[in-house]
């Protein structure tokens, strides 16, 4: 997600069957008296409501036969069902509250970065109904095709653009309606911006005076160039994966939804996963799964209880005193992000979002999206971006930008000061790794968090780069009108040495963390799932979520994590799986020129 920095205003339950005595890699027993008491059971046990979840409670379910029980850490993102009492989360420019709540986010932090003037960053993590899609600046952006066949030479075998791009498809209600690229009656809702601001053209307009194409869909043919960004708002309302494919399936018989409950653990039965433990108003409780358990945590929640329940390296696992289950050293490795950083600049004219800031103007844009979800509070103001090359020889864009006619100050916790706009920037195909690991055997630490930012030349060079061709759209004559002093990183920052620094000072995450359960084939080392999201070496345990990327993809998050979801859900159905052959993607002309 990029974030916005200011803020405007139980059925087919039963019985469960014998479960044997004793897990074969540790001395923890599950008594058969026990599991022939009023334990629930279920088909499947899914741990997290967020962008993965959700979507698959409401696949799994379309089968009235399969029974879904779905685990939430966090609270509904309703109060008394009502959107307006949760306004923070619904109206999309109050992004910034939800950031900064910890009753429905997770609050990580990394370590101390040794490349970035040794920082802690700070992680947002949605811990509600919807996940991070009810946190997210609701930008819609699937990333590049080449992405996906990336993936599949990775060892994610028919995850390929091919047959990965049916389900953005089937996910997507794209408001222009659908065609080979986009979906036109999905349950998820995808509009462009309406405000049309100026500044918004202007620099659309400037990234084509610098030499970049105008692209009318970057998650169509032509990812390259800059344009109108899509985003998952509808009707003025921030539509995340809850009310997606959530809320409309919540009358259904066989599906049951449990919140405030922390999962603590995977139960097994030798090899098999039978069901989790959880914590839930200080009374620990199990459930068992007749089929599967089905993780969907995310990058962070979900590689940390495959570790407290003993899959992941076994030699760390032994120095927490972690019975091990089955071995497996890619839990938590492979770790990837996005790191951006806002390049700023004054308006000479009184047209930004800052006035919208005061405290008068707050409450007329939160009183009209109150009473009619329209107006300023309707938006998250990301409303244009784009894809370039940082170089020539790159195949496809590996820069994103996102344009805010507003200044964003420490992750929008801090008003903006002036007049200003700004662009979000950075590299999308970083070549730092990291990972994570568990700080206790408890379940209530969080996990030790590494990302390795800018531990290469190359990340280095890149974001140099960064701020460079920034500098330059904004130079453009359509900025001419409005263009006033640079206030980040300022005129005195101008050599190769200088804009380092201001980088190693300035960049921060843009909460894309993924690839931390990475996919790929048996043969792998470092693989955690196979191409089928199944745990390998295990049975009945599968992980769908951002953390089976095999390597992050050349945008946002949000939109991928769907996908990934829809498509595991055909694929634990039995369904076969959609595909296009031959989908054209937009290749520039020469390779050798950087546009």
């Amino acid at each position: 997600m990029i974030q916005v920095g200011y803020c405007i205003m139980f059925s087919f339950c039963h019985v469960v069957p014998r479960i044997s005595n004793l897990c074969a890699s540790c001395d923890r027993q599950y008594s058969t008296t026990a599991a022939k008491s009023s334990t629930p059971s279920f088909n499947y046990v899914i741990v997290g409501a967020g962008s993965a979840g959700c979507v698959l409670a409401n696949r799994l379910t379309e089968d009235p036969q399969e029974s879904v029980l779905l685990l939430e850490a966090g609270p509904k993102d309703r109060t008394l069902g009502n959107v307006r009492l949760s306004w923070k989360i619904h109206m999309p420019a109050a992004l910034t509250y939800n950031l900064c709540d910890d009753k429905v986010n997770w609050f990580y932090h990394t370590l101390p970065q040794e490349h970035v003037n040794n920082r802690v960053m700070y992680w947002p993590r949605g811990r509600v109904w919807g996940g991070s899609s009810s946190l997210n600046a609701m930008v819609y952006i699937r990333g590049h095709g080449e992405d996906y066949n990336r993936w599949q030479r990775e060892g994610a075998e028919g995850w390929d653009y091919d047959h990965c791009l049916p389900y953005f498809r089937k996910a997507q209600c794209h408001e222009l309606g659908g065609d080979r690229y986009r979906g036109g009656s999905g349950p998820l809702h995808v509009t462009r911006g309406k405000t049309n601001h100026p500044l918004h053209r202007a620099f659309i307009e400037a990234g084509q005076q610098a030499g970049y194409p105008f692209t009318n869909d970057m998650n169509g043919f032509q990812q390259e160039g800059l344009g109108w960004m899509d985003m998952t708002i509808y009707e003025g309302k921030r539509w995340s994966t809850a009310s997606a494919y959530l809320r409309p399936v919540l009358t259904r018989a066989n599906l049951r939804t449990e919140v405030q409950c922390l999962t603590t653990r995977i139960l097994f039965d030798g090899r098999r996963a039978v069901g989790v433990e959880y914590t839930q108003n200080g009374e620990k409780k199990q459930v068992f799964a007749e089929k599967e358990v089905i993780l969907s945590g995310g990058a962070i929640n979900s590689p940390q209880l495959l570790m407290l329940s003993g899959v992941g390296n076994a030699d760390d696992l032994k120095q927490l005193d972690i019975p091990v289950v089955q071995h497996l050293p890619g839990v938590g490795s492979n770790l990837q992000d996005h790191l951006e950083l806002y390049v700023q600049q004054q308006c000479s004219q009184p047209i930004t979002l800052y006035k919208a800031q005061k405290p008068f103007h707050m409450v007329k844009i939160g009183l009209e999206w109150l009473l009619q979800y329209t107006g300023y509070g309707a938006t998250a103001h990301l409303e244009s971006g784009g894809f370039i090359r940082s170089r020539g020889g790159v195949a496809h864009p590996d820069i994103q930008f996102h344009f805010l006619p507003s200044q964003v100050i420490d992750h929008g916790r801090v008003a903006s000061k002036i007049e200003a706009y700004q662009v979000h920037v950075g590299p999308m195909r970083s070549t730092s790794i990291g990972w994570l690991k568990l700080k206790s055997a408890s379940p209530l630490d969080h996990p030790i968090i590494q990302p390795n930012y800018l531990s290469t030349d190359t990340d280095v060079w890149e974001f140099r780069e960064c701020v460079k061709l920034s500098r330059e759209i904004f130079a453009q004559k359509a900025f001419d009108p409005f263009r006033g002093p640079e206030v980040q990183p300022g005129p005195e920052c101008q050599s190769d040495a200088e804009i380092d620094a201001f980088v190693r000072d300035k960049a921060d995450s843009a909460y894309h963390p993924s690839c931390t359960c990475k996919m790929g084939s048996p043969s792998d080392p470092m693989a955690v799932v196979d191409p089928e999201t199944r745990v390998l070496g295990l049975e009945g345990l599968r992980v769908v979520d951002a953390s089976i990327m095999p390597s992050v993809v050349s945008g946002n998050l949000n939109a991928p994590t769907i996908m990934i979801a829809e498509k595991a859900a055909d694929i634990i159905r039995g369904r076969p799986a959609l595909g296009d052959p031959g989908v054209p993607v937009y290749q520039p002309g020469s390779l050798e020129t950087q546009r």
